[in-house]
């Protein structure tokens, strides 16, 4: 006798789960999953200090790339900018050195993100940061975070 052959009970692996046009974000409730963006308190303090490269860095600290709520985003986003805005021309040469290859490139989402809803003055400041950070971190950079699905 022929086997039953249109019984799927033997199918336990669905494949798809690994399309790309089946994304799904794994997420909390409140939206997020790692990043939950800034500390915002933190940084105005390291800025009313004068620390601004230390405030940089914990402004990138914790981004919300996994996020899918747009007011974290914007958030950040404004934080970081306020950051980005009291570095004097000069001193951002040094401020992108000390940081670290995966830090520059959550820096360069932000300079884009930046691009995108541009505010008095901030067009020109973004420019200089941008022209640093390529100079430093190189075309693969840009490539990363224009290709990366991820956003800030």
């Amino acid at each position: 006798m022929s086997k039953n052959t249109r019984d799927t009970l033997f199918r336990k692996v669905d494949v798809d789960q690994y399309s790309e046009d089946k994304f799904e974000e794994d997420e909390q409730g409140d939206g997020t999953v790692n990043g939950v963006g800034p500390n915002e308190a933190e940084v105005q303090t390291l800025l009313s200090q004068g620390k601004n490269v230390d405030a940089l860095k914990v402004a990138l600290r914790n981004p919300p790339v996994t996020s899918k709520n747009q007011a974290v985003k914007d958030k950040a986003l404004q934080v970081v900018m306020r950051v980005l805005l009291q570095f004097k021309s000069s001193d951002i040469d040094n401020a992108v050195k000390s940081l670290d290859s995966p830090t520059k490139d959550i820096l360069m989402k932000y300079i884009y993100r930046g691009f995108e809803i541009p505010a008095e003055g901030s067009s020109a400041q973004l420019l200089t940061w941008h022209q640093k950070v390529f100079a430093l971190a190189g075309l693969g950079c840009v490539v990363r975070v224009l290709t990366d699905r991820k956003r800030v």
